[in-house]
C-alpha cells in the first residue's frame, strides 16, 4: 500500500549547493524547452504530485488537471486513480505530461495506452524516465529505459514523430550519482565511517566542487552515450 500525502518536488528549481543540482539542471531546461515547444490547450499531468511543472505551462494553455495515485502533501491532486485507469473520456486532452513516473507504473504499457486514448488527435505527450539512478521509492521502482526503449514502447502504443533527448551526458550521470553514492554512504548511518564521510562531504564543500567540476567537464565533454534521464516528445496521429 503507498504511503497517503508523501512529500513531493513543489518548485523546480535548485542552487550550484543543492545535492540534486546536476539532474534538476537538465531535466528542467529540457522539459521547459518541450514544454514551450508542444504543450497547448487542456492539460493532463499523470503522477502530478505537488504540480511543480505548472508554472511551465503559463500563458500556454487552456487547463491543468492532475491525477496521481495518492494525494500529495500539498493536496494538489484532483483525480486519485492508478495511472493505467484515468477516469477520463477518449480524446479530451490537448496535451498529456508525466514526469518521473513511468519508472513507477508496472504495466508501463497500460499508462501509455490511457495517454493515447485521453488525448485527442495530433495532441502530445511529453513525458520523462529514467536511464541511471538507483532504487527509489521502493518496492514501486520497476523500470529503467534506454532511447531505443522509449522509442519501441511509444511507437508500439501507435505514438508518431517521437523525439528522446538526453538530459546531459555522460560526466552528467557520473556526477549525480557520486552525490547520490556519497549521500547514501552519510545519512541514515551511525558508523564512525558514515561521520567521517559527512564531515568530508560538508567541510570540504564537496556538493559544489562536484556540482561545478562535472557540468564543466559535461559542457567540455559532450558524450549522449549514456545519460540520467529522457525528455521525450511524441504525437497521437491525425484521425
Amino acid at each position: 500500500m503507498r504511503t497517503e500525502n508523501l512529500e513531493r518536488l513543489s518548485y523546480p528549481t535548485a542552487g550550484i549547493n543543492h545535492p540534486y543540482y546536476i539532474e534538476y539542471k537538465y531535466l528542467f531546461a529540457d522539459l521547459r524547452d518541450a514544454i514551450s515547444k508542444y504543450a497547448k490547450g487542456d492539460v493532463l499531468d499523470i503522477g502530478c504530485g505537488n504540480k511543480p511543472y505548472k508554472p511551465f505551462f503559463e500563458g500556454k494553455i487552456s487547463s491543468y488537471t492532475g491525477c496521481d495515485i495518492i494525494q500529495s502533501d500539498r493536496q494538489l491532486v484532483d483525480i486519485i486513480c492508478p495511472a493505467t485507469d484515468i477516469p477520463l473520456p477518449d480524446n479530451t486532452k490537448d496535451t498529456v505530461f508525466t514526469t518521473q513516473v513511468i519508472e513507477h507504473v508496472a504495466d508501463h504499457r497500460k499508462l501509455l495506452s490511457e495517454a493515447f486514448r485521453i488525448l485527442k488527435p495530433g495532441g502530445c505527450i511529453i513525458l520523462s524516465g529514467p536511464m541511471a539512478w538507483e532504487h527509489h521509492e521502493e518496492p514501486y521502482d520497476f523500470f529503467r529505459f534506454t532511447k531505443y526503449g522509449f522509442e519501441y514502447i511509444l511507437s508500439e502504443t501507435g505514438f508518431t514523430d517521437i523525439d528522446v533527448i538526453p538530459n546531459g551526458g555522460k560526466w552528467a550521470m557520473v556526477g549525480q550519482l557520486l552525490h547520490n553514492s556519497l549521500r547514501s554512504s552519510c545519512y541514515g548511518k551511525k558508523s564512525v565511517k558514515a561521520k567521517i564521510l559527512k564531515s568530508i562531504y560538508f567541510l570540504f564543500r564537496l556538493k559544489w566542487i562536484i556540482n561545478m567540476f562535472f557540468t564543466w567537464l559535461d559542457n567540455f565533454d559532450k558524450d549522449y552515450s549514456a545519460t540520467l534521464n529522457f525528455v521525450v516528445v511524441a504525437k497521437k496521429p491525425n484521425a
